[in-house]
């Protein structure tokens, strides 16, 4: 069982502006992208959260993008929170979707600072099972990338919407 922290929601609010907008910003940018809807899961209670975060994903995106939009973000975010999962000692504190009219903007956050080892793999064989999670989020995503946070990291994805309401 992972260990359990608590998380300070100002602290993700100010490193989210830092990894959007940049650091020490005028937000400018604040108003070339107006927020249309947010969603913030703390999952450090969650012993299982990919289920709790497909859900989440698909509620926060309904009636902001098509379905195939939709099911790429899902699958973006599933990623994202399994490697967190797999592949750092506590796992994920949290996942922040937030929509925007052209885009949306998937953060998941962990307590391991190795946002530098945060890569697609190259070394991937035909026969592994895993290691191809990262090169399907580069290619659903129109930018992502992981930083160090004052708390640990963030991976943030960047998806494209299609400007199409959910049929």
């Amino acid at each position: 069982m992972r260990a359990k922290r608590l998380v300070d929601p100002r602290v993700i609010d100010r490193e989210r502006d830092e990894t959007v907008y940049g650091s020490g910003t005028d937000h400018d940018h604040a108003v070339a992208r107006e927020l249309v809807r947010r969603c913030w899961v703390n999952l450090t209670e969650e012993a299982e959260p990919l289920p709790h975060v497909r859900d989440q994903v698909r509620q926060t995106l309904d009636g902001h993008a098509s379905p195939p939009v939709v099911d790429d973000a899902v699958l973006i975010a599933s990623e994202l929170v399994g490697n967190a999962v797999r592949h750092t000692v506590t796992g994920p504190d949290c996942i922040s979707v937030e929509v925007y009219r052209d885009v949306a903007i998937v953060s998941v956050y962990d307590a391991d600072a190795d946002a530098d080892n945060v890569r697609p793999r190259k070394d991937v064989s035909y026969d592994d099972l895993g290691g191809r999670g990262l090169r399907i989020v580069d290619e659903l995503t129109a930018d992502w990338f992981a930083r160090t946070t004052a708390i640990g990291k963030v991976v943030v994805a960047v998806v494209q919407l299609d400007g199409r309401e959910a049929m």
